[in-house]
């Protein structure tokens, strides 16, 4: 198998350890060759595939790194829909929401909307769901650290009040949060509210469950969904058939026989065949081809011999040729990082006078003059420094096994660094392995890309400056990195209304000059939101083109809301299709 299993490393799905992904292979094949595809009119049966890597476990909003394909966005709805190419919040399930005191929100909620039970939807709902959170197992519970209460004022309309106004957090969790049935799931105990299956959801959006199997998931498209006729949005698609991902042969193959429409998985070489005349199409015309999702990182794990050295980290990331990575091995389907490591999206929050003073980039010779000049020197002739203490140095670099786009990268950064005189060695544990190293900080670097975008780079310094450190550290600053300033300055930044774009750079300015002087982490590439289309079914995919939508092309978990249903919306049937 090939650079397919990547797919998980960059946003799509639930990481999987090298192989998960294969027993889907007949399935997609059988598509492929008409097998069960056949009980969905081609003409209007959308399918997709890209974001599954194994059978469709649960259909529980709740669990947003597992449920099936569509859970949250096509059945489950959120307040606000954010879109991350224009920085704009759009009302959804509510219509408006104000900051109306210091430390509270009132949100108006949308009228006539109902359930797919026909039940109507009002700020029982709402309240019921975000007190769920009081739960130390739901994902936001920490929400409850710093909210007081969500008290329904009327039918439609819910007061928050905060005991700190966390608004950066707050505006993510408007458009995160998807919205649950109180009817159905007050009776629940907290083990079946994280873990309950929850087939045959229930939820407010366009779509409704019809079925699963091994290989894939099916959505129908239901009547009396609200946004017809509240905003004039109807969704395309009567049927939406998401196949497990499969290898990379054939993926490919059904890209190229038309049995998918969207494929959402990285597939090296695909820029061969948008330049060749096959009919797929991605996002861009040329390079880096797809719109960019997150940050690819190498975290040094600071309590470590030499990594607690920040002239040390600073070595190591001129001496390496992220260029070579760019090119040999992704083909220009990634585009290398800014110095800070925010996505083009967030370009505004750069501080061009500190990247230009304190940014870095490829120079073997930089690398070897701020080494010599903190004492690091090659002191037996092998071309390898040792350390000031005359200590020898031999570091590992782990990323996963079957991680094939990863695995290739980490051989580049060995190769250039012990250019440069560093002994770094590429170290593919596997999957479970690498998670257990990088929690339990039993490592000396990695490669990781957690973070998504969002509307918010808070989440990034959230990432990478969270203290304090704990035992085991699971979602954020892998490297142990303590800096009671950066967090400080975090929280700061988690403060200010995300209207004051001023007060915003004022302080990621400040975050970026102690990011690039202390380099605790090196930013490498941004990853794609990988996005393979063909016309010969649907067309008016998103694109860069003129006059096209410009939504995410995608049904990557959590990025529905993102502007992925909205992109629906926007399908045209092809003609003769």
């Amino acid at each position: 198998m090939t650079g397919l299993l990547s797919a998980a490393c960059s946003g799509g799905g639930s990481p999987a350890p090298g192989g998960a992904a294969g027993e889907a292979a007949g399935g997609a094949a059988a598509l492929a060759a008409g097998g069960r595809g056949g009980a969905f009119p081609r003409n209007e049966t959308l399918y997709t595939s890209g974001t599954q890597w194994g059978p469709p476990a649960n259909w529980n909003p709740l669990r947003e790194w597992d449920f099936a394909t569509g859970t949250k966005g096509l059945v489950y709805e959120t307040l606000f829909m954010y879109d991350p190419n224009t920085d704009k919040f759009s009302p959804w399930l509510a219509e408006s929401g104000d900051w109306t005191g210091d430390l509270e929100y009132t949100l108006k909620l949308r009228k006539g909307v109902t359930w797919s039970d026909g039940k109507p939807f009002t700020a029982d709902d709402v309240v019921f769901t975000f007190e769920l959170g009081k739960f130390e197992t739901v994902p936001y519970h920490p929400l409850w650290s710093w909210m007081k209460s969500a008290d329904k004022v009327d039918d439609y309309t819910v007061k928050f009040t905060f005991t700190t106004a966390n608004h950066q957090e707050w505006a993510n969790h408007l458009y995160s949060r998807a919205i649950v049935p109180k009817h159905l799931w007050e009776s629940r105990p907290e083990d079946e509210v994280m873990n309950g299956v929850n087939e045959k959801p229930v939820g407010t959006g366009p779509y409704a469950y019809q079925s699963h199997d091994q290989d894939r998931m099916v959505w129908v498209k239901r009547d009396g969904w609200w946004a017809t006729k509240a905003l004039n949005k109807d969704v395309k698609p009567k049927y939406i058939v998401d196949i497990v991902n499969s290898s990379n042969e054939v993926a490919m193959g059904l890209l190229l026989q038309k049995g998918l429409d969207l494929s959402v998985n990285f597939l090296p070489g695909i820029s061969n065949l948008v330049k060749g005349d096959f009919g797929i199409k991605t996002y861009y015309g040329q390079p880096p081809y797809m719109l960019s999702a997150n940050t690819a990182w190498l975290w040094f794990n600071t309590t470590k011999r030499p990594m607690d050295d920040k002239v040390f980290r600073r070595a190591v990331a001129y001496s390496i040729d992220t260029k070579k990575i760019v090119e040999g091995v992704y083909g220009n389907l990634v585009k290398a990082s800014d110095p800070t490591g925010l996505l083009p999206q967030w370009d505004k929050y750069i501080d061009k006078n500190v990247t230009s003073r304190m940014g870095f980039s490829y120079d073997p010779d930089k690398a070897r003059q701020l080494l010599a000049g903190a004492g690091y020197k090659d002191r037996n002739g092998d071309g390898l420094v040792e350390g000031p203490d005359g200590a020898k140095i031999s570091l590992k670099l782990s990323v996963p096994a079957g991680w094939t786009d990863w695995m290739e990268a980490a051989r580049v950064i060995s190769s250039s660094a012990k250019a440069a005189g560093i002994d770094i060695e590429a170290d593919f544990p596997d999957f479970n392995a690498h998670v257990e190293i990088r929690n339990s900080g039993k490592y000396d670097m990695i490669i990781n890309n957690d973070k998504n975008l969002a509307n918010t780079p808070w989440l990034y310094y959230d990432y990478l400056f969270r203290l304090p450190v704990q035992k085991l550290q699971t979602t954020t600053n892998y490297g142990r990195y303590e800096n009671k300033r950066a967090w400080d300055l975090t929280q700061r930044l988690d403060q200010v209304n995300p209207e004051d774009l001023a007060g915003m750079k004022k302080i990621t300015s400040e975050l970026q000059k102690i990011q690039l002087e202390d380099m605790p982490v090196i930013p490498l590439w941004y990853n794609g939101l990988w996005s393979q289309t063909t016309n010969s079914v649907w067309k008016n995919w998103p694109s860069s083109a003129q006059g096209t939508p410009k939504y995410p092309p995608t049904v990557w978990r959590n990025w529905l809301e993102m502007g992925g249903t909205l992109m629906l919306t926007e399908l045209q049937p092809a003609s003769g299709g």
